[in-house]
């Protein structure tokens, strides 16, 4: 089967159509210049570059994957080369400011070309995944001598840079970390410990790497107060290499193209990045930004299943459809059959949705860092802090179930590895798991979000989401539902919530019962919302009819309730 293709018309349509993002950037002093034509061009480079240098690598980098011998990580065939292409095109430093050797472009183009590269490539496209991550976290935390030495570097994409969190014992839970840090002479620290399901933490596509290091000082409290954050190079500005070392890679389901590693730290000496103690605060900078481009990996993922599922439903011919158009003695091509198109108009009502969401969430991310009105700020604040966790979790876990779906269109020719649509179902599986699991990111919306203020803040973003509809028919079924939707939270999701005492263990439960239906039940909402606005302003989706848009709501729906 063919490599992904980026469909960048598609794309387009969202951003400039549905969004009107050169409107809402101009209106931003550092976005004054980013009109369509800029944009556009962006986008359709970016879409060469992954269709030709980045998606014919999938394949090899599958069945082949890193190889590990002796601590060093040997990339698959053409990795570093497409790596070292991508850094020197300023790929990587699209949304970084100019005074840091970036291009200073709008959040929105780097989320659009994760999201293809995703689609392309998932293994290749960890490498640089948390770069923009690794750059506002050393940007905004680190002292101006590290500053000197690695932002241009990271922010370049020069080097890589790891987030160095999970440790065998230590999940989700990082109050649980054991990795220590002690204070040398010289004014940095030496760091001991081993950490785990660390990605890109060795490899030979970049000349170094700076590892993010979560560690616990001496005199420090247990839990996650006690955490501070440091940067362990793999070289140090002489040239000698750290004692880190890489002590295997696992073996997994999928994402064979990526070395998940295991990081041993013999005493290592590192900088601490922030303030003693601070370690979290200055580490969910990087997290937050790798959990969005979680969720356009799932995008993306979706879109490369549908892909490979449209096509195969164009050239199968199996039996004679309802209403078919085959001749006596043939058989229909298998998309005119309803159970088939169920499926592909489903997942590209989710692709869709997805887009809508995500390009959104990067325009927040512009406003809230540039935008003059300190109250517009405090709405684009909002937005990302409640449909972040909603974007990582729906579409993850959309990508993985999709995909199984888009599998279910080539029947036994989709169970084997011919037409690749095998590797994307596993490769997609992680991203459930990955920058917090799902029923984290529930967790996270409900009871840190959500509950604190009463569900005001929630309540007032669904409002305004759904005031942005037009009135159409279209839109006032969506609003219907919309407000069931709003009715169930205000009325009996919250009152339980609330009445869920912090130290009432019996409940732990059904607190965490809640938290998952309130997520599943958001990004719903969000789903059909946003497709119902592509659908009102002419484009449901390709190929699709206000009838099949409604047979996509209802199996939205169905796969939700």
């Amino acid at each position: 089967m063919n490599a992904f293709q980026p469909r960048t018309d598609d794309m387009n349509f969202i951003l400039f159509e549905v969004l009107k993002a050169p409107a809402q950037l101009q209106a931003l002093p550092a976005h004054a210049e980013a009109d369509a034509a800029l944009m556009q061009q962006v986008i359709e480079e970016a879409g060469k570059f992954v269709a030709e240098v980045i998606a014919p690598l999938n394949r090899e980098g599958d069945e082949i994957g890193a190889q590990w011998k002796v601590g060093a990580v040997t990339m698959p065939p053409g990795f570093r080369d497409a790596y070292q292409s991508f850094w020197q095109a300023g790929w990587p430093s699209l949304a970084c400011a100019a005074e840091d050797g970036g291009q200073g472009l709008p959040a929105a183009l780097e989320a659009m070309l994760y999201e293809m590269l995703s689609a392309a490539n998932h293994g290749w496209t960890m490498a640089p995944g948390l770069l923009h991550g690794a750059y506002e976290c050393i940007k905004h935390h680190a002292s101006p001598e590290l500053k000197a030495r690695y932002l241009e570097k990271v922010a370049t994409g020069e080097w890589l840079a790891t987030m160095c969190l999970t440790e065998p014992h230590a999940g989700s839970d990082l109050g649980l970390v054991r990795t220590k840090a002690v204070p040398l002479a010289d004014g940095r620290f030496s760091l001991s410990g081993t950490k785990i399901f660390i990605s890109g933490g060795e490899h030979d596509l970049t000349d170094n790497i700076v590892h993010l290091v979560l560690a616990r000082l001496p005199d420090s409290p247990p839990g996650p107060k006690g955490l501070s954050l440091f940067l362990v190079p793999k070289f140090y500005e002489d040239g000698s290499r750290s004692a880190v070392v890489c002590e295997r890679i696992e073996e997994k389901m999928g994402l064979h193209g990526s070395p998940t590693c295991v990081m041993r730290f013999d005493e290592a000496p590192g900088s601490i990045v922030g303030e003693p103690g601070k370690g979290l605060n200055a580490m969910f900078v990087m997290m937050n930004a790798a959990r969005l481009h979680v969720g356009l990996q799932g995008i993306g993922l979706l879109d490369a299943a549908w892909q490979k599922a449209d096509a195969y439903s164009k050239e199968r011919r199996q039996m004679r459809a309802p209403g078919g158009h085959a001749k006596a003695g043939e058989a229909d091509l298998i998309e005119q059959h309803p159970a088939m198109r169920r499926i592909l108009d489903a997942q590209r009502a989710w692709i869709d949705a997805g887009r809508v969401v995500a390009y959104r969430t990067a325009l927040e991310l512009d406003i809230l860092k540039n935008h003059g009105d300190a109250a517009r700020r405090e709405l684009a604040s909002r937005w990302c802090s409640l449909v972040t966790p909603v974007l990582k979790s729906a579409w993850t876990d959309q990508a993985f179930h999709g995909a199984s779906a888009c599998l279910q269109v080539f029947g036994g020719h989709g169970f084997v590895r011919e037409w690749g649509i095998e590797q994307i179902v596993r490769d997609s599986r992680v991203a459930m798991i990955y920058e917090g699991t799902n029923e984290i990111q529930a967790i996270d919306l409900l009871l840190r979000k959500t509950l604190p203020d009463g569900g005001a803040a929630l309540l007032q973003l669904l409002t305004d989401i759904g005031a942005e509809l037009g009135d159409d028919a279209q839109a006032v079924r969506v609003k219907a539902q919309f407000a069931r939707f709003t009715t169930f939270l205000r009325e009996r999701l919250l009152p339980r919530g609330l009445g869920l005492g912090p130290h009432r263990r019996h409940r732990r439960g059904r607190r965490a019962a809640l938290a998952s239906r309130a997520g599943r039940f958001l990004a719903l909402g969000l789903a059909r919302v946003s497709h119902a606005t592509g659908h009102a302003r002419g484009q449901p989706g390709r190929g699709m009819t206000p009838v099949k848009d409604e047979l996509c709501a209802r199996a939205m729906l169905a796969s939700h309730v």
